[in-house]
């Protein structure tokens, strides 16, 4: 929102070494008239710099680039530029790359298959603070949790779950499930703004950065 009070256009960065990559990607995001695609980077240190100096709201990260590849820009982006959100979009379905990129502080995790309506979404979503992972990536989480190191995370996420209120663990497993604020306060009886603010809250006691990283928790507790 501006001064003027007119709703200023989502501001994207797009990082990809590839030219047809990034020209399909601006083609399906500016079809939207309330996305700005205000800049292009081809390796992740340009990503950063990009990010910063544009004040941008969203940037879309490839994760094999040269220079510097996304997942090791990820966490020095979220450092140089924090009110950015930074969406993972690569070829790559790997869980262990989805896992990495969450706990980088990570928005969410595309496959650059996706089609261009979850595209779109997806930079809506994170634009307005919430998170969007693919249905494929939200395999890999899960199969992740089905690991052998699905007991230990099991029990410091129960631990981690102690500081939360029961209304909010509620909330929290709400979360887990990949409800939107406003599904969540319907579920719930509350308003959408209510449940904004429990997540805050809960963001806060449980130090997540991100409702994907509270949701990851729920899931590893078996809210």
């Amino acid at each position: 929102m501006t001064a003027s009070g007119v709703e200023r256009p989502i501001r994207v960065v797009i990082a990809d070494d590839e030219p047809l990559i990034r020209a399909g990607i601006r083609m399906i995001l500016t079809s939207d008239p309330q996305i700005e695609v205000v800049a292009e980077a081809t390796n992740g240190r340009e990503a950063i710099d990009l990010a910063r100096a544009h004040a941008a709201d969203v940037v879309l990260l490839d994760i094999q680039m040269p220079v510097l590849d996304g997942l090791s820009a990820l966490p020095e982006l979220r450092r140089a530029a924090p009110g950015t959100k930074v969406i993972v979009l690569t070829t790559f379905g790997e869980r262990e790359n989805v896992l990495r990129a969450l706990e980088h502080g990570g928005a969410g995790f595309l496959l650059k298959d996706t089609a261009p309506a979850e595209l779109i979404r997806a930079v809506r979503a994170a634009a307005a603070g919430d998170a969007y992972l693919s249905p494929a990536a939200t395999r890999h989480v899960v199969e992740q949790l089905a690991s052998g190191r699905e007991a230990a995370r099991a029990e410091e996420a129960r631990q981690r779950l102690t500081a939360l209120s029961e209304r909010e663990r509620e909330v929290l497993a709400l979360l887990g499930e990949g409800l939107s604020n406003a599904d969540a306060g319907r579920r719930l009886h509350m308003s959408e703004a209510t449940v904004k603010t429990y997540v805050s809250r809960i963001l806060a006691k449980l130090n997540c950065e991100n409702r994907v990283q509270a949701a990851l928790l729920a899931r590893d507790a078996r809210l």
